[in-house]
């Protein structure tokens, strides 16, 4: 049958979509993958075809076919093909497949549930690997039935996701008033998110505040990699679109694994950080329920282990779907009739009634973001950890709490003794988290005295002990705020760091401080030496040479908003390249521009 006849039938006979559809449509996967490391954590099921019926897209023929009164048996033919091919994937157990909920069907949802129910248990797959997106064209909110298909959904075990998140008309009502799995952000927000700091705020707070529900974050419409760094470094949990993969109705072409994710932008980072090792060291690996148990099984597991009030709670594929508290259940435990009532087939209760969200994050969330998720409620009693989107164990506020302390301990433990500024692992961590943090223009000094061993030798360590002191009180007075850093590096090199100010703003602070350096510092000479402008002394050789006094040059290189650095090592290898460049010049200031590969803004 030609396009033309198609277009003709579907114009002359709306009560044959359906029909017409079953001939052209075709299911495409569109896979959805593990922002940290392009792992394939399930696919969204999309429609083909639809250009053939003379529909500009499948929006268009959906509505057509509820104009016709034929919505909920499309729905049901695209679902259940979908379905089948998800069946037929090799690593299908694995995986979650995402299918569209269209809202119009919520007074008929809980039939559309119940057929889509009986397909999943005949090819075997549990409710939990499908994931119904609900997206935000309709305001939900008016279809009286729209909380009870949500309710009956969650307690069946399946997933749900709010789709078009900030475009349409209560996405963010959906997130306060229902416990939703999956946050997809639209591609509104993502398309140019990496040189729109707008935009990355935007993203950043909306995945911070996903977390603290218990709901994770899909980035849609990824299509550079500039905006997958973007959506990477703003906290997403999962991204998809072209720049992964394009729709797909050939599902032999499909990869357990697309390598661009893992290779964009090079190594994230080179070892871990101390959050990372302290949060690990302190996980709970506690016993966990399956959300299709018995309550029976759930009382098990309370007297077995009466001390724990709480347990974590999985589904099939090993994801946390929050916790199940021992005084939620309590109330049937203890009841005289509480254990009769289960084994009555009229009480419909199990586990899933029972469970409620916790805070969820990744293992390598730093500590300070951990707490804010923590808090982020209040009454919470874990933060569920995860790795690789799979349940890795919690952390409790106890936990929690440790964890800060013992890295302020090893942060004071860091602090030079001189000067008291952090050392070198703080300057570390401080390095590589600006590098991959693109929203600002940062700006990395670093600062090396001139001719401060001829002076040390000459007047003794002790002078050479006020000198550094003298830096270090400079540094505090002038890099003041929360955008900026300051460390010790060791003996006369020391480090500041400053995020979001315009580059000439930080040039007047640094011209000011190496000049108040030159002239306060030369206070620590005699005035003999004074009047001179130079001391006698050894050069490294030994010979005896004449040396001018001591000043302080300074190297700073400027990370444009945006940027990504992928090794903060390239840091310190660009800087080490600028430093006889900034010694040799009469202000002892350089700066170079990492987008101009080290060449310098301001030189000699």
């Amino acid at each position: 049958m030609s396009a033309a006849e198609l277009l003709a039938l579907r114009r002359f006979g709306d009560g044959e979509i359906v029909t017409l559809a079953k001939l052209v449509i075709e299911t495409a996967f569109q896979p959805i993958v593990e922002a940290a490391t392009g792992s394939v954590f399930g696919y969204e099921s999309l429609m083909r075809g639809f250009d053939r019926l003379g529909f500009q897209s499948p929006l268009d023929l959906i509505d057509r076919a509820h104009e016709a009164g034929q919505l909920m048996a499309l729905e049901h033919m695209v679902n259940s093909r979908a379905i089948a091919a998800f069946a037929a994937l090799p690593d299908f157990r694995a995986r979650t497949l995402f299918v569209n909920l269209d809202s119009r069907l919520v007074s008929e949802g809980s039939v559309l549930v119940d057929r889509l129910a009986g397909h999943l248990q005949r090819a075997g797959i549990p409710a939990s690997s499908i994931c119904f997106e609900i997206s935000e064209r309709f305001d939900n909110d008016t279809l009286p039935d729209f909380a009870d298909l949500v309710r009956k959904l969650r307690l069946a075990g399946f997933k749900l996701a709010i789709d078009d998140f900030g475009v349409g008309h209560n996405g963010l009502k959906l997130l306060c008033d229902h416990p939703v799995d999956y946050l997809k952000i639209d591609r509104h927000f993502i398309s140019g998110m990496e040189a729109d700091a707008r935009k990355r705020h935007l993203v950043r707070h909306t995945v911070n505040a996903a977390h603290v529900l218990g709901t994770r974050v899909i980035a849609e419409g990824v299509e550079t990699e500039a905006e997958f760094i973007a959506c990477r470094d703003a906290g997403c949990d999962l991204v998809q679109g072209w720049f992964i993969s394009r729709p797909v109705t050939d599902f032999s072409a499909l990869s357990p694994v697309y390598p661009q994710v893992d290779r964009a932008g090079g190594i994230r980072r080179n070892s871990r950080t101390l959050d990372s090792i302290l949060i690990r060291r302190e996980i709970e690996h506690v016993a966990v329920l399956r959300e299709n148990e018995s309550l029976e099984a759930v009382f098990e597991f309370f007297r077995r282990d009466p001390k724990r009030t709480f347990f974590p709670v999985l589904n099939a594929n090993d994801e946390p779907r929050g916790i199940v508290h021992e005084y939620h259940v309590k109330e049937l435990s203890y009841h005289p009739f509480g254990r009769d009532l289960l084994k009555n087939k009229l009480y419909q209760k199990g586990l899933s009634h029972f469970v409620t969200t916790a805070p969820i994050a990744d293992l390598d969330t730093p500590a300070e973001q951990l707490l804010d998720v923590f808090t982020g409620m209040g009454g919470n009693e874990c933060v569920i950890l995860t790795e690789r989107m799979r349940y890795a164990g919690i952390l409790s506020a106890s936990s929690l709490i440790k964890i800060i302390n013992e890295k302020r301990l090893k942060t004071a433990e860091d602090q030079n003794p001189l000067t008291g500024l952090p050392g070198n692992r703080s300057i570390r961590d401080y390095l590589q988290d600006k590098a991959l943090d693109g929203d600002q223009l940062r700006c990395l000094c670093y600062f090396d005295f001139d001719n401060f061993k001829p002076f040390n030798d000459h007047y003794g360590f002790h002078k050479g002990d006020t000198a550094l002191s003298l830096f270090a009180s400079l540094l505090r007075r002038e890099f003041v705020g929360d955008d900026a850093f300051i460390g010790h590096v060791g003996g006369d090199d020391f480090f500041a760091g400053v995020s979001g100010r315009p580059v000439a703003d930080v040039r007047i602070i640094l011209e000011r401080l190496l000049a108040d350096f030159s002239r306060e510092v030369r206070l620590c000479y005699s005035p003999e030496d004074q009047l001179a402008g130079e001391i006698r002394g050894h050069d490294r050789a030994g010979q005896a040479a004449r040396f001018p006094l001591m000043r302080c040059s300074a190297v700073v290189l400027v990370v444009p908003e945006g940027e990504i650095i992928s090794d903060a090592g390239q840091i310190s290898s660009r800087i080490a390249m600028l430093k006889a460049d900034a010694k040799a010049s009469a202000a002892g200031l350089v700066l170079a521009s990492t987008s101009a590969h080290g060449e310098p803004l301001a030189g000699p």
